[in-house]
């Protein structure tokens, strides 16, 4: 089976002796305008792949600072098909792989044939979907599939073994690890728990592991044994924060890029 073009960058970036990064921006944050230029820096800093949240009012997965910029960017009036249409404007223009990352409802409202084919135009990669249960995506996996897009499945500490096995038989791209139970947001540390995590998902699993949820720095993956340790590093809060208090998207990668 070919791979995607996901796997493929993250797999560069490895055999570069590196982790792959993917900052996560919501759209249309901090303001509209702003927001492609935030996207532009990152890709320039070194970004393999960015993930852009699609605002939602409910965002039930994600911690007071992502909700907080996804209620200002609905305030600022984006919507999917606006981003949409804004990406399409621009394919080209970026060197790293997008992925959008968003709630069930606008997708579904958009509808899913629809949405893949305007995904595709628009130079998407992936989605993620982190309220769709598994027993629930083949509608929106087969129209992604169709048009060369990835559903990037969303594992954790209460994903057991056998279902991690069953979401490996129709992931592409990446597997992406959330650290902790519970919402979005940085942490001073790893959780205990977390290589077992990373144990039963590089048993499951095939593809590049993206570990997220609390990741704020390079030194926080050093806790981990080297065999687990993520191939991709996944930060969004962190990164929201340094947004909002007024520095650079460049500033903040300088962080995962420097040598250590």
């Amino acid at each position: 089976m070919q791979r995607h073009d996901l796997e493929e960058r993250i797999l560069a970036a490895q055999n570069a002796g590196r982790t792959a990064l993917i900052p996560f921006v919501t759209a249309g944050f901090p303001t509209p305008d702003a927001f492609w230029d935030v996207l532009y820096e990152l890709d320039a800093s070194g970004a393999d792949i960015i993930e852009i949240g699609v605002p939602f009012s409910d965002p039930v997965a994600d911690g007071p600072v992502v909700e907080a910029a996804s209620v200002q960017a609905l305030q600022n009036g984006v919507t999917l098909r606006g981003l949409m249409a804004a990406l399409r404007a621009r394919k080209g223009r970026l060197k790293a792989g997008l992925v959008l990352m968003g709630y069930l409802n606008p997708f579904l409202q958009y509808g899913f044939e629809r949405f893949a084919k305007d995904a595709a135009e628009a130079g998407v990669h992936g989605c993620i979907v982190p309220d769709l249960p598994l027993e629930e995506a083949a509608g929106l996996q087969a129209a992604l599939n169709a048009c060369g897009i990835a559903l990037i499945p969303l594992v954790g500490p209460n994903t057991s073994a056998e279902r991690m096995a069953l979401y490996a038989k129709t992931a592409q791209g990446y597997v992406y690890v959330v650290s902790v139970m519970g919402t979005t947001g940085e942490r001073g540390a790893l959780p205990p728990e977390l290589p077992a995590v990373l144990a039963r998902a590089r048993q499951a699993f095939r593809l590049p592991v993206a570990l997220g949820f609390g990741l704020k720095e390079p030194a926080q993956l050093d806790s981990l044994p080297p065999t687990l340790r993520p191939e991709a590093a996944v930060f969004g809060s962190a990164l929201l924060k340094h947004l909002s208090a007024g520095h650079s998207p460049a500033s903040f990668m300088q962080r995962w890029t420097q040598p250590r």
